[in-house]
């Protein structure tokens, strides 16, 4: 961690640990944000997609005669006319249990032989304006013989169910195993007690603010494509199109993203109509736009969650955990996404161990194509429900065994003199201090004054119920990350990293690591990540790494910064480099006070100009941060609802969140990711769920039929930390971004099912459900 002066005021200001507002934010609140959507091209055209209205069909014809006399008309695009592209598929090298690699899913920008799902791309139309792409696309005649589609996982894995693919034998293109099966069955076979739960994880619409846009462009002269696009990373998504599907060097793809307004997951990879834009482009000589609208989001962005899970856990006579089993069906939509076969196989195998220091678990889980929307990241990605499933287990082992529930986790939790910790997932967890942040969050919630509040409740008609959930995410996937740092002429300082902000505010606390190792004022600090050009690495934002990866790679280029203002120090202070000293953003001469500061030193070796062989022009500096492992935020969140048994409505009273981020770089940052993530969380629990009919029509295809949390379904958050330092990155962090969710899902339904008598009741806990099981106590 970069040594922060805090005598020093600016440091006290900007330094790590300050909670610093967003500078990102006067910008975006004032309208001047700049979204692909609000970029016009000179000369651009218009394009539209055409989308399957059939959950599952065979194609006979797409009929584009009619469309083509349109008014405005520049083109009109099948799957034929795009077979020089390469394919999407899924990237990951999962394996069958027999060893045998997943069965992938070759999908083209177009639909050619079958639709298979309601929205599937079948064609695209280009005019001068949108409203002329609009009107023609409704003109393109489909021709398509309906099959029968199936949207359930475990119904579609099922004998007799309709076949998506006829190379995927019962749709199943994936049948996962991770764990001992024999030594888990064994530990079952002699526990004192098992806990089984059937748990539905609901299915989710992203619903990011801003709905997809891009802007496909061919430079002719350079043989070249431009592609504008909201993304979460431009360096991977450039390496995607150019290998994958466009079938270029990478340096013919150049990827242009600004400000993103949201994603979650959703926007990292290459989609169908990317390739369209720049296809047409291409072939017309011009610029192509496209620009989703809200109902083409939720049937074209990729969905989230959609597992069918029996969670089993046992325990021995003392209530210690034996071993914990998920046997699971994870729904994949109609194709496979890049990453869609993670979230329910390597992510539930390392989350569902949590905090915990359970011996054995098993995860077998069949990854199965449905005619539905596919399925991708969502924020968490499988870390939030293996917490979820975990903590949904203990509290309801700890009511069928009379145990109290906080005894039964503490038991079980990882003691900090096993650290480092060999967890069964496979993960080695480098810090933690699990049961006093659980005593932690206890007393600040007050736990022991919920007996009187339950009362209140009950004299108002009201059922009132608490719930926990402890939360342990493995975050920050290892991967390269770029961190460059240029001294501009013009007096501000350019950090160049390969991550991207689609929301978070990396450029506050990115200002601040350097401000804290440089002593660079805080406000010459300028950030660039959405241009491919300017990147040699890049992980992208995702696994709530940012920190981590770009932090650490703002450490290591600051490092060469300061090796290199030696030697020029030296040379401007007539002094030998090695007597130079460098702290606070000064260079010295040792046991002098002579010296000059960074910024000032930057400019005067730039004003000298040529310098000596041995004597650097510069400051720059550029480097790839080798990857670190992986980071483990921690915490526990503690929820209290109101239930009214006539209504069966749900109210969150109380929330409080104590959390294990590591060294906290922004804690007014940390806090708001914290919020948003419990909210997205609260709304899978209570009100979120995608809903299909038996033909595979999305019912709840608009914000007129799938609800999201609003303020007035909030309560005010309590938010504390109780840091115990990362021992595996230079700035002890553990990321943020997704722990949220991990501790909102078993807060908030383990409350509901206290206040129901115990009783399980799956996501979203609507109303009408709440009622049902509330009529059952009476």
């Amino acid at each position: 961690m970069p040594d922060t002066n805090l005598a020093d005021p600016t440091m006290m200001k900007f330094g790590i640990g300050q909670p610093v507002p967003r500078q990102e934010d006067p910008t975006l609140l004032q309208g001047r944000g700049r979204y692909t959507d609000d970029i016009s091209v000179d000369g651009q055209a218009w394009c539209v997609m055409v989308r399957s209205p059939y959950a599952h069909g065979v194609i006979n014809r797409i009929g584009t005669e009619a469309a083509k006399a349109m008014p405005g008309v520049l083109g009109i695009y099948t799957a034929a006319d795009l077979t020089e592209y390469g394919p999407m598929r899924s990237v990951l090298p999962l394996k069958n249990k027999d060893g045998s690699p997943l069965i992938n899913v070759e999908r083209g920008p177009l639909a050619a032989d079958k639709v298979r799902w309601v929205g599937d791309p079948v064609a695209f139309v280009v005019a001068e304006t949108k409203a002329q792409a609009k009107d023609a696309a409704e003109m393109v005649e489909m021709d398509i013989d309906p099959l029968d589609a199936v949207t359930d996982a475990a119904a579609a894995a099922a004998p007799g169910a309709p076949q998506l693919y006829d190379h995927i034998p019962g749709n199943v293109v994936l049948d996962f195993r991770y764990g001992d099966a024999d030594k888990v069955a064994e530990a079952f076979a002699k526990a004192a007690h098992v806990t089984t739960l059937n748990i539905r994880n609901n299915r989710i619409v992203v619903c990011a603010m801003e709905p997809r846009s891009a802007i496909g462009e061919w430079d002719a002269a350079e043989g070249r494509y431009i592609l504008r696009v909201g993304s979460q990373g431009v360096f991977g998504l450039r390496n995607q199109m150019a290998n994958d599907i466009l079938k270029v060097p990478v340096e013919k793809v150049r990827i242009l993203t600004g400000n993103v307004g949201g994603s979650f997951g959703m926007k990292a990879s290459a989609y169908p109509e990317y390739t369209c834009v720049l296809h047409a482009a291409k072939v017309l000589g011009r610029p192509v736009k496209w620009t989703d609208e809200r109902t083409g989001s939720f049937l074209s962005d990729c969905h989230g969650r959609d597992h069918e899970t029996e969670a089993s856990l046992a325990l021995d006579a003392e209530g210690r955990f034996l071993a914990v089993k998920l046997v699971s069906y994870g729904n994949m939509g109609g194709y496979l996404s890049t990453v869609g076969n993670l979230m329910g196989t390597g992510n539930f195998s390392k989350n569902i161990q949590s905090n915990y220091a359970t011996p054995l678990l098993l995860v077998e889980t069949k990854n199965v194509v449905t005619n539905t929307t596919p399925i991708s990241a969502y924020r968490g990605a499988g870390r939030p429900e293996g917490n979820y499933f975990m903590e949904r287990l203990i509290e309801t082992a700890a009511r069928e065994t009379g145990r109290d529930p906080i005894a039964l986790r503490k038991l079980n939790h990882i003691k900090p003199e096993q650290f480092p910790f060999s967890a069964a997932s496979g993960s080695v967890y480098d810090s933690g201090a699990f049961s006093a942040l659980l005593d932690h969050a206890v007393e600040a919630a007050d736990w022991n004054g919920f007996e009187a509040r339950k009362a209140e409740s009950a004299k108002r008609g009201l059922l009132r119920g608490r719930g926990l959930g402890n939360f342990l995410e493995c975050t920050a996937p290892p991967m390269k990350e770029q961190g460059e740092l240029v001294f501009e002429a013009n007096g501000t300082v350019t950090i160049v990293t390969g991550t991207l902000d689609y929301g978070q505010g990396h450029w506050t606390p990115f200002a601040q690591v350097l401000h804290a190792k440089l002593g660079v004022p805080f406000d010459k600090i300028r950030l660039v990540q959405g241009d491919s050009d300017r990147l040699i690495a890049g992980g992208g934002t995702g696994g709530s790494k940012s920190l981590m990866a770009s932090g650490a790679a703002i450490l290591e280029a600051a490092d060469i910064v300061i090796d290199k203002g030696r030697k020029a120090a030296g040379f401007v202070l007539e002094a030998a480099a090695e007597d130079i000293e460098f702290a606070q953003g000064r260079f010295t001469i040792a046991g002098t006070d002579r010296g000059i500061g960074i910024m000032e030193l930057a400019a005067k070796i730039r004003e000298i100009g040529p310098l000596p062989q041995d004597v650097p022009n510069e400051l720059d500096s550029r480097t790839v941060y080798d990857q670190a492992p992986m980071a483990y935020p921690n915490g526990c969140h503690i929820c209290e609802v109101e239930i009214d048994p006539d209504t069966g409505h749900v109210k969150i009273d109380r929330y409080l969140s104590v959390n294990d981020f590591g060294v906290i770089v922004n804690p007014l940052l940390v806090e708001g990711q914290a919020h948003g993530g419990i909210v997205q969380g609260i709304g899978q629990a209570l009100i979120e769920r995608v809903a299909y009919s038996e033909d595979g029509q999305l019912l709840t295809g608009s914000y007129m039929d799938y609800g999201l949390p609003r303020a007035d379904d909030l309560p005010s958050f309590g938010f504390e930390s109780a840091p115990d330092p990362c021992k595996t990155n230079p700035l002890g962090a553990k990321g943020c971004g997704e722990a949220g969710c991990a501790g909102s899902l078993p807060a908030v339904m383990n409350a509901i099912s206290d206040a129901l008598g115990g009783q399980h009741i799956d996501m979203p806990a609507t109303p009408e459900k709440v009622w049902a099981a509330a009529q059952a106590l009476r």
